[in-house]
This record gives C-alpha cells, structure tokens and sequence, in this order.
C-alpha cells in the first residue's frame, strides 16, 4: 500500500481478512491535514467471538504443541519482515497518528529487535526439579503457555506497543487476539499481512478492530486467558472490573505523571536537553513523559530560562518530513484535551513561560498542533500537575532540597516513570531507592532497552513488559508429583 492509495481494511480473524459481521465502518483521518486515507472495520461481538474461537483453536491444535525452536524460526522470519518493511510502516503510523517519521522509524527497528530477543527465549522455556521431604516422590514444575492472550494497544504508538506485548506471548505459545485503537489502527493491520507472509499457522494471531464496543466485546466475552492493556487508568479500571468477573488475569500499562529531578550538581547542559525530550518527544503523548520537571532553587531560574529558548525553536511540521522536531497531536479529543488543560493551568495561577496556544501558521494550518508549552510556579497541587495531560505541556516546579523534591515527586497517584539529574553518585542511590515509581532513569531518560522490565506502580498499574519479566507474564507454573514407592502412605502421617 501506498499513501497515495485509499485501503478500505477488513479484520483478520482465523488467518483470513473477513468483512465485519454489520458491514460497519469508520474513516482514519491524518491529523496533519485532516485527510481521510482509510476506512477501519467496526467489529461487533460475534467476530470478537469468532476471533476468540480462532485463537483457541489455534493454540490447542497446533501452537502449543510446536516446538519451540519452529516457534523462533517463524519469530525471526517476522522480524526479518518488519525491517524489511521497516520506512513503509513508518510513514503509515505517522500518518494515522502525527508521530514524527523520526521515531516511528525507530519503533519499527525495535519492534524486530523485540521479536528477535524473545524468540531466543522460545526453546529455552525450563521446568525444575524440587527436592522434597520423602525420598520415594519425585516432584517437578513446568512452565507452560496461558491460552489466548487479548491484547489492547492505545494510539500513540501502536506497533511499539504491540511489541511489548505479542512477541514475548508467541514466544511462550500462546495464540494473541489484538485489538488495536480506533484512532489508529492501520499499522497492527499491516503488521497482520507479515504475520500472513511469515508462515504463522492461522489463527495465531488475529485483529479486531473498532471503538470501545470492540474493547468491551474481548473483556467481557470471555475464552480468554489473559488481558493485556495499554491505556489510560480511566480504561484500566473499568478493564479490570470487567475481567474480574471472568476471573481473568490482566497486565495493566497504564499512565503517568513523571517526575524528572534536576538537581543543583547535574551536568545542566545535559539535563536541559534531557528534560526537552523527555516531554516534547512524541508530542507529549507517551505514558512516561516526564511531564514534571522539579528543579533545586539554586539553578532553578537558569534551566527556565535555557528550556524556554530551546521550546521556542522545536520545528513543527508534517510528521514525515525528517527535519520536523515535533508532531501533531493524534486526534481531535486529544487535541482539546490538551488546550482545556493549558486554559486550567492558566486559571490556576500557573506561570506561562512559552506556547499555550494552537499553532497555526503556514503548513501548520489544518493540522492538530500544539506549541510545546512550559509552566513555571506550579504548585504540585494544581490539575495541570496531577492529572495526565498527553501532550507536549510541562510544568516546572521549584525544589530546596533532596528531602522536598523526593516528597513532591511521591506526592502523586501515579508511579511509572521518574527521572533524576545529578552527578553524586549517593544521591542517585538514595533518590532512586525513595522514588515510587517502576522505571527511574539517571542522567538520561527515555532510554528504553528490550532486556529490562518495563511497567508501573499505584494508578499507573501493574504487571511487567520486556525483559524475563515480560516473557513470564505469559506462562503459568504447573507442579507434577510422582509416587515412586509401591504402596501408598498415610497421607495425614508426617514422614521424616
């Protein structure tokens, strides 16, 4: 597909691109000139069903049992394929999301680096042996595959997202459902087609698209053995909830209200930079942005001055021009969101050093920009440092000490991210130790590898992505004792 072609997208259930059940549909519109491009499918419950029932089928006729060597070889075919088609999957989630092609490009490259990593896992799935009290029982545990896996990704990143999930639940042998965002959802439908041309047995993996219908079709369903979210914590609740009575397991990726702590010693050149990106990178619209800035006193008015010069110079653009810094937000709600939140930070008495507005001018005219936006003054008490924004909005608040700056940081209902900026090497252990939070950066933030575990604490949920961690979020342990005696004891008696 090219973008000059219109796509109208069908669902892939069962290895096949079938019609939705109401032959309903919906128009993908580029936020960077308001251009409908493709049309999505609205799937209703009896394809989530017929998907469910295609997973199933898959997982206990055929993928389970596949050895987990062929399961690698499928899995590094398929990385082969993402970076063959690594610039072709860019440009399509720039243009259904307003990322910008310089990060969509690396999203892609580490999607095939996820797949390989834990397709060297595959054939490496091991049980134990577990000496126990009597001599005569032979007792061992095996980790096998959970079933079928419902996976639900947001739009700011769908394939990124998409890799933190599904490769590591391939590679333990489970079968995937995938439902994608209405607000972007052309990429994980493209991602289906290498699925196709890799070789995976039908029904493997499978896209339902759709809006909150679609979503609440999966969770409440049932089949299946496990949910996988990426979202707000409004969703991650109301997720939760509804797979509780399913008594289903679920991972929760949820959002952020980062903290990212400069101190007084901090190589400031490096932090400045730091914080810039770890904000207005991705417009903003990344659960771990680190969307708080807290800066000691001492240096606080210099690092305002020196984030307010280098915010006024980011370069908006058209996402897939490489030279374009900053994107579009992804979609109209999001885009008022993120002006009614700079409004309120306004009425609250917050200080605006840059932006706050919608930015117009030239080739920005039809496009859903943003201006990055710095605060200064905040009080952490305030909304626009509390809530989740999604958007390229930083508030700067002023610390006096280690002490101060670690309560403020705590001082929130979300724990994903932080970030701390110093060149004590004491106070990067007791920092990070203090931090409530799952991920902490030190001298650099954002930095994301395949190895480590990635995921939150308190309202930002729980459950690990990436790393051992994420591949163990996809087995279950089953324990196998063997009576090796020829007659059978007393149970109730204690052997020594």
């Amino acid at each position: 597909m090219t973008l000059a072609e219109r796509q109208d997208y069908d669902l892939f259930i069962g290895g096949q691109w079938v019609p939705p059940e109401m032959n309903e549909r919906f128009p993908t519109v580029n936020p960077f000139d308001q251009n409908v491009w493709a049309t999505i499918s609205q799937a209703g419950p009896s394809d989530v069903a017929a998907a469910v029932a295609a997973a199933r089928e898959a997982f206990e006729r055929r993928w389970r049992g596949v050895p987990g060597v062929e399961r690698a070889r499928l899995m590094h075919r398929l990385a082969d394929l993402i970076d063959r088609d690594a610039d072709r999957l860019a440009r399509l989630e720039s243009t259904d999301n307003g990322k910008v092609i310089r990060e969509t490009r690396s999203q892609m490259r580490f999607c095939a680096r996820v797949f390989r990593f834990f397709a060297g896992y595959a054939d490496k799935i091991f049980g134990k042996v577990i000496p126990v009290d009597r001599s005569d029982i032979f007792d061992y545990a095996t980790m096998e595959p959970l079933g079928v896996i419902g996976v639900i990704t947001a739009w700011n990143s769908p394939i990124a997202l998409l890799a933190n999930k599904v490769p590591a639940a391939l590679a333990a042998g489970n079968a995937v459902v995938v439902k994608p965002s209405e607000h972007a959802s052309v990429t994980t439908l493209e991602f289906a087609r290498l699925v196709e041309e890799a070789g995976f047995p039908k029904g493997v993996f499978n896209v339902v698209t759709g809006d909150a219908r679609t979503g609440r079709a999966l969770v409440e369903g049932g089949g299946l053995d496990k949910i996988s979210f990426t979202g707000s914590s409004h969703g991650g609740r109301e997720i939760a909830a509804a797979a509780g009575r399913n008594l289903t397991p679920v991972i929760l990726e949820l959002g952020g209200k980062s903290p990212n702590i400069i101190f007084e010693d901090a190589d400031l050149g490096k932090a400045t930079v730091g914080a810039l990106a770890g904000i207005f990178a991705a417009t903003g619209q990344t659960c771990i942005a680190g969307s708080r800035l807290l800066v000691q006193r001492s240096v606080h008015d210099g690092v305002v001055e020196e984030l307010a010069r280098r915010a006024a110079n980011i370069r908006l653009g058209d996402p897939l021009d490489p030279a374009t810094e900053m994107g579009t937000a992804a979609n109209r709600p999001q885009f008022d969101r993120i002006l009614s939140f700079i409004e309120s930070a306004k009425a609250d008495g917050a200080r605006l050093i840059t932006g706050g507005e919608a930015a117009r001018d030239g080739i920005l005219r039809d496009g859903l920009f943003v201006k990055p936006t710095i605060f200064a003054d905040v009080d952490n008490r305030m909304r626009v440092a509390q809530e989740e924004i999604f958007g390229p909005v930083l508030s700067i608040i002023p610390f006096d000490t280690e002490e101060e700056a670690i309560a403020i940081a705590n001082d929130q209902s979300f724990g994903l991210a932080s970030g701390i900026w110093t060149q004590s090497l004491n106070r990067m252990h007791r920092v990070s130790a203090a931090l409530r939070t799952g991920m902490v950066w030190v001298n650099t933030y954002r930095a994301v590898a395949v190895q480590t575990p990635f995921g939150g604490v308190k309202d930002s949920g729980f459950g690990r992505e990436r790393g051992e961690e994420g591949l163990k979020e996809f087995l279950t342990t089953k324990n196998v004792m063997i009576n090796l005696s020829e007659s059978e004891r007393d149970p109730f008696q204690v052997q020594t």
